[in-house]
């Protein structure tokens, strides 16, 4: 039996399983949709269910009778943020499958190569020392700093794991990683305590805690069309994690370039996550979680994981995200907390596993 024959029915590629696998994802665009609507009208002015309809269809020029409050509220305020939330969860579900089929790790989650360290030590620079470019607003440098934050978080790690023969080993990956996040932590709680300006350290705890509260359509769309590219990019490598799922001799076997092929993906992923730290701050959990649900669901074929992991993660970041601002009545808590809460209980059970092996 070749390699190839056995890994295809190893993954599950030949079973009969594709009428409920379609099923289920029609189930889950069905709930994203209702968690959609739903979570726009959920908050500290209720707005009924009919009323957000009739606010989409009178956007959308299939008339509609609403008031200016009614429009504002659901269009401009909640309608962004709901649906930069759901690209946000989508991004970082998909590359947390990614991560974990490249290093093998199962506890592999977006922010394990150090980026989100990388981000933060961009929005501090930011936030504290008031570093500046001259004609950019704060909101714009605050995002433009956390992202070539993570961009260099990014290369460090790069540059620290790669061998002589140009590959790029997963243990060395994560190790230098692990390396420059400390690093990143450590310059990013020295700075703010040494800074004495506690308004200042407030708004650092807040943004690496993860808010999605700023969003507004202009940053909702850039999320989006990250998650979109996103999802269309890792999809068209399907094959070649599932090949990565059998070990790196096996993924040879099958033909894959394994060291381009890493390259490419880690680079990519780092990308997304840049992109969405620099606009949501650390959102924890999410890419460690998500994959591991769905792979009970489906199994680990990446044609199905893949996709379902999106939706699940958009889903688990909208009801996330209406949590973290209704929960409390006249205050909102860091959208981390509330995917910090959901995703510990995971995390140790992970833990456990790992440690029965």
């Amino acid at each position: 039996m070749s390699v190839a024959l056995s890994s295809r029915r190893a993954l599950g590629l030949g079973a009969t399983g594709g009428l409920r696998v379609i099923s289920l994802g029609a189930l889950l665009v069905g709930v994203l949709v209702v968690s959609v609507v739903m979570g726009v009208g959920i908050g500290s002015v209720p707005i009924p269910t009919s009323t957000v309809l009739e606010v989409i269809a009178q956007r959308s020029g299939f008339g509609g009778d609403v008031s200016l409050l009614d429009d504002q509220i659901v269009w401009q305020l909640r309608m962004p943020r709901v649906l930069g939330a759901a690209a946000t969860g989508a991004a970082l579900a998909l590359v947390g499958v990614v991560l974990q089929s490249l290093t093998r790790n199962d506890l592999a989650d977006p922010y394990l190569l150090g980026i989100s360290g990388g981000a933060a030590v961009g929005a501090v620079s930011v936030l504290v020392l008031g570093v500046s470019v001259g004609g950019l607003l704060a909101t714009t440098m605050l995002t433009l700093g956390s992202f070539l934050g993570a961009l260099g978080a990014l290369a460090a790690v790069l540059l620290l794991a790669t061998g002589r023969a140009g590959d790029l080993p997963p243990a060395r990956t994560v190790l230098a990683g692990v390396a420059i996040g400390q690093v990143c932590a450590a310059y990013t709680s020295f700075v703010t305590i040494m800074s004495g300006d506690h308004d200042a350290a407030r708004r650092v705890l807040a943004w690496t805690m993860g808010s999605l509260a700023g969003l507004r359509w202009d940053s909702a769309i850039l999320l989006l069309v990250v998650a979109v590219v996103a999802s269309v990019a890792v999809l068209a490598f399907t094959s070649d994690l599932d090949a990565f799922a059998f070990g790196e001799s096996a993924a040879n076997s099958l033909g894959v370039a394994v060291n381009r092929t890493r390259w490419i993906l880690l680079t990519g992923t780092a990308l997304v996550t840049a992109s969405l730290v620099a606009y949501t701050g650390a959102i924890g959990f999410v890419g460690l979680v998500v994959p591991h649900v769905v792979r009970l669901l489906v199994g680990p074929s990446h044609r199905r994981l893949l996709p379902l992991s999106a939706l699940v993660g958009a889903i688990l970041l909208v009801w996330a995200d209406t949590a973290a601002r209704s929960i409390i009545d006249g205050q909102e808590i860091p959208i981390g907390v509330v995917t910090a809460v959901l995703g510990a209980p995971v995390f140790a059970v992970l833990l456990r596993r790992e440690r029965a092996r």
